[in-house]
């Protein structure tokens, strides 16, 4: 299985050579009804949920548009929820993240086009979790509401970070993948209830967990995924503090935090 939903250059090779004189029919992709209708002309045959290779294109043109992923996983444009989940399941696969001069910024990526949009925390959301087995081996498999499967390993860790609602900067809240690459400093947690309840939106500074899943993209674990994963794991204490062991492919994984 290929948990990154990686696709093969095959699988999408006529997305990466889709002709650039689309465009000419379309004024602007910076719209929905237009970004979809090209991404939907232009994927190809697609079997599962494939993402196409975002890496490989290189759009020169950049353009901005009125919408808001939410730190609660809603998607937002010009001030309306978007309610239909196939649409936002579709331009999730061209989600792309990229650090220009200490900042981060999130677009959608088409090969002819970057369209900038603003993500308040982390631009996917985990609603799911289970157990599952292959090989002799147990693994824990997450789902994002969009449709990402992703298994807990070294390349696809969980840390806790504090998130802070007020911050004027929708993307001040966002991490390097640096923050992924030690678990023994970053995986740190408090008791379950503690955790579930920082979740909740307020004016303060929240402790909140996090999964890498593709791209350098991250997604929230969202609160009752947490509550099963606490109930799925082995909590324990070890001088003060509170540890969440967590079993996948072999391999234990711990969050902890001081209780105080």
């Amino acid at each position: 299985m290929n948990n990154d939903n990686n696709s093969t250059e095959n699988s999408h090779e006529r997305i990466a050579e889709a002709p650039t004189s689309k465009t000419s029919s379309l004024d602007s992709l910076d719209n929905l009804d237009a970004l979809s209708q090209y991404i939907k002309s232009t994927k190809g045959t697609r079997e599962g949920r494939p993402i196409p290779p975002l890496e490989k294109w290189h759009p020169e043109d950049i353009a901005d548009m009125d919408l808001t992923i939410k730190a609660n996983g809603e998607w937002w444009h010009e001030g309306g929820q978007m309610t239909r989940e196939s649409l936002v399941s579709l331009f999730a696969t061209i989600l792309w993240k990229e650090e220009n001069n200490g900042i981060t910024e999130y677009f959608l990526k088409t090969p002819v086009q970057k369209i900038r949009i603003q993500v308040e925390d982390a631009p996917l959301l985990i609603n799911d979790v289970g157990i599952v087995h292959e090989d002799d081996m147990s693994w824990l498999e997450f789902t994002t509401t969009t449709g990402d499967v992703v298994r807990l390993d070294d390349e696809h860790p969980i840390v806790l970070k504090a998130y802070n609602s007020n911050k004027s900067d929708s993307n001040d809240s966002d991490f390097s993948e640096s923050d992924f690459n030690n678990s023994d400093k970053a995986n740190q947690m408090s008791t379950a209830d503690d955790v579930a309840d920082s979740q909740e939106l307020a004016s303060t500074e929240q402790v909140r967990p996090y999964m890498m899943v593709r791209n350098g993209l991250t997604a929230l674990i969202g609160r009752n995924t947490f509550y099963h994963l606490t109930e799925i794991g082995a909590l324990s204490e070890d001088n003060g503090k509170t540890i969440l062991t967590l079993q996948s492919g072999g391999q234990s994984y711990s969050l902890s935090m001081p209780t105080e």
